[in-house]
This record gives structure tokens, sequence and C-alpha cells, in this order.
């Protein structure tokens, strides 16, 4: 495990705390021992506190720590890395495990760049090893249905649609406060629903467009945002468009009844999804503990402790559930049939596009626009426009009034 932050503790945690007690079994492959043997983080200390705090439901894991503590780790007897760090750190220690022979799940967005994709996807190929990202939203089964709907042609052709993500100021003022400078909302869960987007309804990605404003978490002139404002814009293979607006924000005040409010909007030839993640149903209230120690409205799908009808305790949730799946993954490449089949096996799972990263060019490519424009913007230089696989390359940055453009990355997306 490299990073041991907020995502950790909410996802990965529970998983191989799961794991430890329980196992895996697939018919594929067995029953199959999963430990978390290792982490890194820069200091330690919350290796340090979660060892102490957990007990024996975690194994006795060696902690690595300073700036080379995800290589460190990568080096060592592990069989496979999951990186939870900071998303501009993401490429270091994705390309760290691959290199040295480990399977290697990274989290969303799984880099900020098409030539870091590049480089993590070739080096998986060399290797002969699975290289996925995690994108937890593509479990919510609001949005398996939905996607059910479209893929069966109950829904059909999508034309418009609107998503947003705001988290509270807990998040850009404390939780992440150490590497919040130079930063902006829309790389850390904009991409949530960009993948959504290319996953459930395909198509080409032709302009990226975006806007931000700042001014609570840093100074207004600086380049760290405390909001953003993106379009994407798809064409399908009737020569149909579809536009796509995605807010995001992490200056929510903390006293709002949900954690994170969130929430989908598509419209579609013959009808409309509407989605509102936070309202899914259930409204709590306790005195002298809402909205700020439980929230009102509660997640119960992404991820909550339960007391089990026959008297365990559990966590559960589709932010876990996504983290097993590529265990599983793992597993059944590794153990699902003899040495022989092993590349047939692994050609197979990197055919699951939800999460190779041979399938997020367009979702990096987004990010990747989205960060240049951004740039532009702290630097006076607003409203600039990135268009896709155009006559000048495959991403190009166009500034208003200007006949120069800046190509971002040169082959085809």
């Amino acid at each position: 495990m490299v990073g041991m932050g907020m995502i950790f503790e909410e996802t990965y945690r529970p998983f191989f705390e799961h794991a430890r007690a329980k196992g895996l079994f697939d018919r594929r492959f067995g029953e199959v021992d999963v430990q978390l043997t290792a982490v890194a983080s820069r200091t330690g200390s919350r290796a340090d506190a979660y060892r102490e705090s957990a007990g024996d439901r975690t194994f006795p894991f060696e902690s690595f720590v300073g700036d080379s503590s995800g290589a460190d780790l990568a080096r060592s007897d592990v069989d496979f890395c999951c990186v939870a760090t900071p998303d501009d750190r993401h490429f270091e220690s994705a390309q760290a495990a691959l290199t040295a022979g480990k399977h290697m799940l990274v989290e969303k967005p799984s880099v900020l760049k098409l030539q870091e994709l590049d480089a993590l996807v070739d080096l998986a190929r060399e290797k002969g090893l699975l290289a996925k990202a995690v994108y937890h939203k593509l479990f919510d089964p609001d949005h398996k249905r939905m996607r059910t709907f479209y893929h069966d042609g109950v829904l059909q052709h999508v034309n418009s649609g609107y998503c947003s993500l705001l988290e509270p100021k807990q998040i850009s003022g404390s939780q992440f406060a150490q590497w919040i400078g130079g930063r902006n909302p829309g790389t850390y869960v904009a991409c949530h629903y960009i993948k959504l987007i290319d996953f459930s309804f395909g198509g080409k990605l032709k302009t990226v467009t975006a806007t931000g404003q700042r001014g609570i978490v840093a100074a207004r002139d600086s380049n760290t945002w405390d909001s953003t404002q993106l379009r994407m814009v798809y064409e399908y293979d009737d020569g149909r468009e579809a536009a796509f607006d995605i807010h995001t924000s992490w200056v929510t005040p903390d006293n709002f009844p949900g954690y994170v409010e969130q929430e989908v909007q598509f419209r579609f030839d013959n009808g409309l999804w509407n989605g509102h993640s936070r309202k899914r149903g259930v409204e709590c209230t306790v005195e002298d503990q809402t909205p700020l120690k439980i929230k009102n409205t509660l997640n119960n799908h992404f991820n909550a402790p339960f007391l089990e009808p026959w008297g365990e305790r559990s966590e559960r949730g589709y932010g876990i559930e996504v983290i097993e799946q590529f265990v599983r993954e793992v597993a059944y490449v590794e153990f699902g049939g003899d040495e022989a089949g092993r590349d047939d096996r692994l050609s197979e799972m990197r055919q699951l596009d939800y999460n190779d990263l041979s399938a997020d060019r367009q979702t990096v490519a987004t990010v990747q626009a989205l960060e240049a424009i951004l740039e532009q913007a702290a630097a006076g230089q607003p409203d600039c426009v990135v268009r896709v696989n155009g006559p000048d390359g495959g991403l190009v940055l166009y500034r208003p009034g200007s006949s120069e453009h800046e190509v971002l990355y040169a082959p085809e997306v």
C-alpha cells in the first residue's frame, strides 16, 4: 500500500481487514490468502497509528518511510501494489511498482498526462503485468443500472449531461492541506464522472473547455482552485454530438447535511436520467451529533459500517468492491490455471476496459486538458480551448485571439 491517507482508511483498510479474516475464493483460482504485508508513506505516522489501532485485524506489515518509500516497497517481496497518493504523485509510484515487476492498482485519475499513461501501459506490457485504475463510481449500483438501460437500448443516444461533486471545506483546509497548493478539485473528483461518461456512452472526445474560481483555499491570483466547471464535447459514430458539464468544488460548508453533494443528469433521445447520490431516501437526525459528527443524509452505498443480522460487524460498499475486483483479476492471472495459459489469462483481464490503463486515454486527455486550461487562466490567459485529434495534433491548446497553439500531446488520442 503506497499512501495511508483518507482513501486508505475508507476503502483499502476495510478490504484488507476483511480479506485477512475471510480470505478470497473464486472457482477459477480457488482460495487465496491476501495480506497487507507492506505500506509506504512520507512520515510513517499514519502507518504506526494504524498498526497500533488494528491489532490482529491486520498482518504485521513492514513500513517504508521517506521520499523513496514507494520505490523501496515495490522492490520488496509483494505481489501487487496499490497506489493512493495525491494525484500529482501517482506516476512515480505506479512506475516504480511496474518496474519492480508488480501488478499495480492506482487511484483515480490514473495519471495527469497522456505521456505518463503511455509509459505505464508500455511498461506493463513489457513486464507482463496488470496496470489498472480505480474508478469506483462505475460500481455504484445506480450508475450500473443507468448503463444497463443504455447498453440494452432502453435509453437511446445521449444528448447532454450535467454532473456535480462538491466536497466539504475540511478536505481542502485540513485533510489535503499539505499538498493542495497548485491543485484543483476537477482533477481530483471530476475524473469520476469523466470516466463514467466515457465508459458508459463511448464516443470520441472532441473538445474540452473549463473555468474555475479562486480565493478561498488560497489567494485569488494563485493556481490553487476552489471550484471548477468543465465541459466536454463528444462525437458519436452517427456524427451527432453530446455535451457534458461537470462542476466540482472542495469548499462546501462543513455543516452541510451530507458529506459530499453529488448528482448526475443525462438527457437522451427518448428519456431522462436523474440520479442524486446524496439523497438516496435516507435521512437521519441525532441530537448534538448531526450534521457534523453524523451527516443527515447518509451514503450507505459507497462504504458504511454495518451490524449484520447474524451479529457480525462489517464494512461494505462499492468503494471496497472495486478493490476486491482488482485482486480477483490478479489472482485469476496468477492462479487461474497452469503457467502455459498465463498470457491468455493476462490478455483476458486487460480487455476489461472499465479499469485497464490502456482504456483510460480519453479520461486522462480530459484531465491533461483541464490542467493546462487552468494553468493558462492562472497566468492571465482565460478561456482557452483544447481540441482533440485535430489537424495540429492529438491534444492541442488554443488561446483566444491568438494564431499560436500549444501541442500538449502530438500522437492521436
